[in-house]
C-alpha cells in the first residue's frame, strides 16, 4: 500500500486500518517514521535498506506464509514507481497462494500538483528519470514522445549525485517542442516539515535547483500562471465561451490549436506566430516555420495603420496581384474594418498599357494602383513582375506602402523578386522566401492581419 509523500493528512483511511491491524510492516526505514504513531502493540517493523526491494519483498511473503498480516509500504502510491508491481511478480514467480490486496495512496505528484495548483488539468504523463533499470535511449524516446503531443509531464527521481545531467538533457529536449514560457512547477519534500514550492517557466527552470526529493511538473502548452499558481484549463470556460460559434470557427480553433502544439519552435513572438499559424492551417505544410519571414512587429504595425484609417473615417484599400488573392480575403473583415479590396488585372486600361509598355499585365496593374493608391496595403500571391514593379516603384519615389504581404510562387524571377523588397526596411513586410507562395497564401496572411486582436488567445474564425 502507499501512505502518501509523508503528511498524516494525506494516509488514506484504508491505509490507515490496513497499518493499525498489521503484524508485520516491511519497508525503507526512513517511511515508519510517518506510520509509527499507528502500529498496533507489537507490530514488527522490517527494513531491508535502500535498493534491496527484492529482498524486501521476499521477507514479506515469507512472514506472510506464516499467516501474519504484512503491510508491505511505500511512499505515495505503492504502485507508481512502487512495490506492488514487484510483491505480484514474485507471487507468480513464487506460486504463492498468499491472498495479496493492493491499497492506493495519494501519489507525489498529486499532492505537489495540489500545492502548485492545479497543472494536471488536462493528458499528462510521469516519467522517471532513474535509469538503473531503464535504459536511457528509452526513456529519452518517452520524453520526446511526451513533448510532441503536449502532454503536461510529472518528473519522478529528477537529480540525485550520480543522476546530474539527464534533468538538463530533459529540458533541452522539452525546449525543442515547448515555448520557453512554459510554466514548470517544483516542490520538495512535498507535505513534510522541510516542504518548498516553486513556479518558474522553462527557459528560466534551473535543474541544479532540484534534488532526489523534488517532484517537478512540466506544463503544456495551455498551463499558465496566476496569482501564483499554476494551471492547465480542462476546457470548462472554452466549451462554455464556444458555444455561439458556427461550425467553421470550431473546427478552425481547433486546428489552430493542434497546429501551435505541433510546432517545432514554441518559443516564438505572438506577431511571428500568428501569421504563421494561418499559412500552415491553409497549406498543411510545416515547413512554413523557416520559410516565413516577418519583419519585427510586421502584423500589428499593418493593423495599427489599418485600424488609424477606419478611425479617421478614410478606410484602407488593399492592392492584389491577382483575383485569386483578392477572392481569399474574408469580406466580414473587411467590412468590419473599411477596408476595400482591389484587383488591377482586369482593369481596361491594363491590356493597353502592358501591350504599349511591353510588360506584364500584372505589371501594369500595380502601375495603375500606385497612381491612385500610393498607399495601400499591396500583396502578391502569383507574379514576381508585379512585385518588382512595385519595388522599382517605391524606389523612385512614387509608392508608400502601409505594408507588403510578398509570397508569388514559380521559379522564374520568384526568388530574386523577394530579396529585392527584403531590403525596404520602413515598410513592414511578410515574406514567404524561396519558391513556395501563392494566392491562397496571401490572402490568409491578410486575414491573420485583419484578425490581430484575437491573436494574443489564438482565436482564429471571427469573420469565417
Amino acid at each position: 500500500m502507499g501512505i502518501g509523500p509523508g503528511s498524516a493528512e494525506d494516509i488514506t483511511p484504508a491505509a490507515l486500518n490496513a497499518i493499525k491491524e498489521a503484524d508485520v510492516v516491511v519497508g525503507y526505514r526512513y517511511y515508519f517514521q510517518f506510520i509509527e504513531p499507528y502500529l498496533k502493540e507489537g507490530a514488527q517493523c522490517i527494513d531491508t535498506g535502500m535498493k534491496k526491494e527484492r529482498e524486501r519483498a521476499q521477507q514479506a511473503f515469507e512472514m506472510a506464509e506464516q499467516d501474519r498480516y504484512v503491510v508491505v509500504i511505500s511512499s505515495g502510491d505503492a504502485g507508481i514507481y512502487g512495490m506492488t508491481p514487484l510483491i505480484y511478480e514474485m507471487a507468480k514467480e513464487r506460486k504463492s497462494e498468499v491472498e495479496i490486496m493492493a491499497l492506493p495512496g495519494i501519489s507525489a505528484f498529486q499532492k505537489a500538483a495540489s500545492l502548485l495548483g492545479a497543472p494536471m488539468g488536462h493528458d499528462f504523463c510521469v516519467i522517471s528519470l532513474s535509469d538503473l533499470m531503464t535504459p536511457w535511449s528509452l526513456i529519452e524516446r518517452r520524453i520526446i514522445a511526451a513533448a510532441q503531443a503536449d502532454f503536461i509531464t510529472a518528473v519522478y527521481n529528477p537529480r540525485s549525485h550520480g543522476r546530474y545531467w539527464q534533468l538538463s538533457r530533459f529540458k533541452e529536449l522539452f525546449l525543442q517542442h515547448r515555448a520557453g514560457t512554459t510554466p514548470v512547477g517544483y516542490v520538495r519534500q512535498a507535505g513534510r516539515p522541510e516542504q518548498e514550492v516553486h513556479i518558474t517557466t522553462l527557459s528560466d527552470f534551473n535543474p541544479e535547483d532540484i534534488d532526489m526529493f523534488t517532484i517537478v511538473i512540466f506544463g503544456n502548452s495551455q498551463s499558465y500562471q496566476w496569482q501564483e499558481k499554476m494551471i492547465t484549463p480542462r476546457g470548462y470556460y472554452r466549451e462554455q465561451s464556444e458555444e455561439e460559434l458556427n461550425k467553421g470557427q470550431l473546427i478552425m480553433r481547433e486546428s489552430f490549436r493542434t497546429i501551435n502544439s505541433e510546432l517545432r519552435n514554441q518559443d516564438i513572438p505572438v506577431w511571428r506566430k500568428w501569421p504563421l499559424l494561418h499559412t500552415i492551417h491553409t497549406t498543411a505544410d510545416f515547413s512554413m516555420e523557416e520559410i516565413l519571414y516577418t519583419d519585427e512587429e510586421a502584423v500589428p504595425k499593418i493593423y495599427d495603420r489599418i485600424q488609424k484609417n477606419h478611425r479617421e473615417g478614410i478606410g484602407t484599400m488593399i492592392v492584389t496581384d491577382v483575383t485569386m488573392a483578392a477572392a481569399g480575403i474574408r469580406k466580414a473583415a473587411c467590412e468590419r474594418m473599411d477596408v476595400n479590396v482591389r484587383c488591377y488585372l482586369h482593369d481596361e486600361r491594363v491590356a493597353a498599357m502592358a501591350q504599349e509598355l511591353g510588360i506584364t499585365r500584372t505589371q501594369a496593374g500595380i502601375r495603375l494602383a500606385v497612381e491612385e493608391y500610393p498607399e495601400a496595403l499591396f500583396v502578391f500571391g502569383n507574379a514576381p513582375t508585379a512585385l518588382m514593379e512595385l519595388c522599382e516603384l517605391m524606389r523612385r519615389g512614387k509608392a508608400h506602402p502601409i505594408g507588403i504581404i510578398a509570397a508569388p510562387v514559380g521559379f522564374v524571377h520568384v526568388c530574386e523578386s523577394k530579396h529585392m523588397v527584403k531590403v525596404f526596411g520602413d515598410i513592414p513586410k511578410i515574406i514567404v522566401e524561396g519558391r513556395k507562395g501563392g494566392s491562397n497564401i496571401a490572402a490568409t496572411l491578410v486575414n491573420s492581419i485583419l484578425a490581430w486582436e484575437d491573436a494574443q488567445q489564438l482565436k482564429p474564425g471571427r469573420d469565417v
